[in-house]
């Protein structure tokens, strides 16, 4: 539903991304569970909540100073599977898609890592398979099928994306390193 991406305020409060098209589901008393970077989860409840600069602010019970909400930073916010809302067709949600295998024309590329909202229309998919990272849209142009259960998605992606935020070789590193120096 929601990533927590700061402490705010100086009594445990925290800035949350909003990750729903059902900001309203948000209310005191709503109890959440806070996936962390460790796969660790911990049941929080929603004291207080406010907006405040694009962000929803949100104060837990129990979370009551600067250093508790800084456990927080960067936890998924979740609420149990058996309180999810059914989403629409061609929606997932976030906790899903992390662990899938993304596939494009049949050849694997790798496992979605994180999730990233904020820079386009269409989520990117944090793709990892060992040092390589690929930042790819989740874009029903390109989204064939997403196969949840057996943590699949097939995707057709446009020639040359993947190429678009490869890794550097270490004769590209060399390349722009000799070029920086040049212009210095």
């Amino acid at each position: 539903m929601a990533r927590v991406r700061k402490t705010q305020g100086r009594h445990g409060e925290v800035a949350v991304e909003l990750h729903s098209d059902v900001p309203d589901r948000f209310r005191p008393g709503l109890k959440l569970l806070a996936l962390a970077e460790d796969d660790s989860r911990r049941e929080l409840q929603i004291e207080e909540l406010w907006p405040h600069k694009g962000h929803l602010v949100l104060k837990f019970a129990g979370i009551d100073s600067i250093s508790d909400a800084e456990a927080l930073l960067g936890c998924e916010l979740q609420i149990p599977r058996s309180q999810r809302a059914q989403l629409e067709s061609g929606w997932n949600y976030i906790s899903d898609l992390i662990g899938c295998v993304v596939f494009d024309a049949g050849q694997e590329i790798g496992k979605i890592d994180d999730v990233q909202f904020g820079t386009g229309e269409a989520p990117l998919l944090i793709v990892v398979d060992g040092s390589k990272r690929y930042e790819i849209p989740y874009a029903e142009a390109y989204l064939k099928a997403a196969d949840l259960e057996h943590k699949q998605i097939q995707m057709q992606l446009p020639e040359g994306m993947l190429d678009l935020n490869a890794p550097l070789t270490a004769e590209e590193k060399e390349q722009q390193a000799g070029s920086r120096a040049k212009k210095a």
